[in-house]
C-alpha cells in the first residue's frame, strides 16, 4: 500500500551546498543570478549561503554581500546556515536573511566532533542554549535535523536507536518549553541510505513524533540511490525534502579518504519524479532545468543532474495534446 502525499515541499540548497565545496570562489554576480533564477521557478525556500569560518570555508566569506545583492521575490524565503553563535549573529545582522531557528543534532559522535569540536551528546546539551538565544531574538524554531542518520564514513553504520533517541530529544526539548516542533529532518549526510533503510527508519522515527511534527529527509546521492530513496520515502508519506539544483554540492568535511559526500538529490530530477507520480511540487520544471544549465555554465564542468541533459517530457506532451 502506498501512502504517497499529494504535494511535497522542497528546500533548495544548491547555492549554499554547491558553492561552499568548490575549490574556487565564483563571482558574486553569478551566484546572485542563480539564486534569483531559482526564485522564479516556484521554489519557496532557498538556502543561499552559510555564515561559517572564512578560514575553513573561504567560499562563504562574502555571505553578507551575497545576501545584500539579492533582489528578493515576495513569498520566497532566503535562508542561511550557521554552526555557532558567531555565525548566527552574522546572519542576524544581515537584513536580507530570513531567519528561522533550528535544532542541530548528530547520530554520529565522530561526525559531530569533526563538524563542531564536540560529541553528539554535548551537541544535544547545547541545544537548550540555542533555544534561549532564539527566544531572545524572537525567532521561532522551524525544524530539527539529525545528521548522519543512516551511516557515517567516520563511524560506520548508525544504530537506528541513536536516531530515535535524538528525534525524541528534539521533541522533548520543544515540549518542555511549551512549543511544538514543526518539522524534523533525517539527514543522509554521507549517502549510506538505501530504500529499505529509509522505510525502516522513517517508520521508527515517525512513531516517536507528535501528529503536529512533519518528518522530512535531507538525502545525498553519493552512491546513486538518492532518487530510489526519495521514491521509498514518498511511499511512506514523506512530503518534505531538501534538494540541490543540478546535484550541486556536498559537505566538505564528510568525505573519507579520496571520497567526498556528493550533493543533495538533484532538484529537477526530484521534481520530474514527483510529476511522473502525480505529486504536486508547485515548481515550473522547464524553468528549473534552465537553472540547472545555468549552474553548470557557472561551475564550468558537467554536473550530476540527468534531466538537464535529457530534458523533460513536457514538450512531447504539449505536442500530443495539440494534435
Amino acid at each position: 500500500m502506498s501512502d504517497r502525499p499529494k504535494k511535497i515541499d522542497i528546500r533548495e540548497e544548491g547555492p549554499r551546498e554547491g558553492f561552499q565545496i568548490e575549490p574556487q570562489i565564483f563571482p558574486l554576480e553569478d551566484r546572485v543570478r542563480l539564486v534569483e533564477a531559482l526564485a522564479e521557478t516556484g521554489l519557496k525556500h532557498i538556502q543561499v549561503a552559510s555564515f561559517v569560518s572564512p578560514k575553513r570555508v573561504p567560499q562563504m566569506a562574502d555571505s553578507e554581500q551575497f545576501f545584500a545583492a539579492l533582489r528578493k521575490k515576495p513569498g520566497v524565503h532566503y535562508t542561511g546556515l550557521w554552526l555557532n553563535e558567531a555565525g548566527f549573529f552574522r546572519a542576524q545582522a544581515c537584513p536580507n536573511v530570513d531567519l528561522t531557528g533550528r535544532i542541530s543534532l548528530y547520530a554520529s559522535d565522530a561526525f559531530a566532533r569533526q563538524n563542531n569540536g564536540c560529541g553528539a551528546e554535548e551537541m544535544l546539551d547545547k541545544q537548550a542554549a540555542w533555544m534561549d538565544l532564539y527566544d531572545k531574538a524572537g525567532i521561532a524554531v522551524e525544524a530539527a535535523m539529525v545528521m548522519a542518520a543512516f551511516g557515517c564514513n567516520k563511524e560506520g553504520p548508525i544504530a537506528p536507536q541513536k536516531v530515535v533517541r535524538m528525534a525524541r530529544a528534539a521533541v522533548e526539548l520543544c515540549t518542555s518549553r511549551g512549543k511544538i516542533l514543526p518539522k524534523l529532518y533525517l539527514a543522509d549526510t554521507m549517502g549510506w541510505a538505501n530504500p529499505d533503510q529509509i522505510r525502516r527508519l522513517v517508520g521508527l522515527v515517525r512513531a516517536e513524533l507528535p501528529a503536529e511534527t512533519a518528518l522530512g529527509l535531507h538525502l545525498h546521492d553519493t552512491r546513486g540511490l538518492g532518487l530510489a530513496n526519495v521514491a521509498a520515502a514518498l511511499d511512506m508519506g514523506v512530503a518534505l525534502f531538501d534538494s540541490s539544483v543540478a546535484g550541486l554540492g556536498g559537505c566538505p568535511f564528510a568525505g573519507h579518504g579520496d571520497s567526498r559526500a556528493a550533493g543533495n538529490v538533484c532538484t529537477e530530477d526530484l521534481v520530474f519524479l514527483c510529476e511522473e507520480l502525480g505529486i504536486e511540487t508547485g515548481v515550473d520544471l522547464d524553468a528549473l532545468i534552465g537553472c540547472a544549465r545555468l549552474a553548470e555554465r557557472i561551475i564550468g564542468r558537467p554536473l550530476n543532474g540527468r534531466l538537464m541533459k535529457a530534458g523533460s517530457l513536457n514538450a512531447y506532451r504539449r505536442a500530443e495534446a495539440a494534435e
